[in-house]
């Protein structure tokens, strides 16, 4: 068994891991939506005392479609909050909108990782679509070309674009989080206990950023171990 097979038997388990981590996200939110703040603010309303607190109330708030949608578009500076956040009260979703203004806080202080992710990210949505591109054609032209071996090497580098992306990705979600957590306490829209459970709520997205880190190292590393095997 080489480090191809290896790689390739862990694989399996990660992903049985990512999706039970995207599970319990919407699990925990739903256990925790209903268990409304003391302050009795709406999660928009949150999300701007802790925008203007930071220096950033510029920011616009808007509500979008779907659940658990919430984001913060840099392009229009715009914090977006889902139908099932937007108007809420609960902590969950306090949480949710306190980690979404977290990201407009670090690009209205110039933090480094997500400047860094937002350059890249023109650059990953092509080479995420490019790297399957050129796997899938060097898998099934492997020994019918020459040129399969280059392919597989040039698929292997746009799928490391991807990797890095997912490992920048993880620090500036856990900043995010952790500004949030402190200003909920600080502004005095949760209290200690009620940022407790909003933690649980986020800490459990923070997993499926950690488990599709994890799951994106692993492949790579096993499109390393294809290309090292065939070789």
């Amino acid at each position: 068994m080489d480090f191809y097979d290896i790689a390739t038997l862990a694989l399996i388990p990660l992903i049985i891991l990512t999706l039970i981590a995207g599970v319990n996200v919407r699990r925990t939110f739903s256990k925790y939506k209903k268990l409304y703040a003391s302050s009795g603010i709406t999660a928009a309303q949150a999300a701007r005392l802790i925008l203007e607190r930071s220096g950033a109330g510029d920011v616009m708030i808007k509500t979008c479609r779907g659940s658990l949608t919430d984001h913060y578009d840099p392009g229009n500076n715009t914090v977006y909050l889902s139908e099932s956040v937007y108007a809420s009260c609960s902590v969950a979703s306090i949480g949710i909108a306190a980690h979404e203004a977290g990201h407009a806080i670090q690009y209205a202080r110039n933090y480094a990782p997500i400047r860094l992710r937002g350059a890249i990210v023109p650059i990953v949505n092509f080479a995420s679509k490019a790297s399957l591109i050129f796997i899938i054609a060097a898998l099934i032209f492997f020994e019918a070309t020459a040129y399969s071996q280059p392919m597989l090497i040039i698929g292997i580098c746009f799928y490391a674009v991807y990797t890095l992306f997912t490992i920048i990705t993880l620090p500036v979600e856990l900043d995010a989080s952790r500004r949030a957590k402190q200003l909920l306490v600080a502004s005095g829209i949760l209290t200690p206990d009620e940022n407790l459970i909003s933690s649980k709520v986020l800490n459990a997205a923070a997993m499926t950023y950690v488990a599709s880190m994890a799951l994106s190292i692993l492949q790579l590393l096993r499109f390393i171990g294809l290309l090292s095997r065939r070789r």
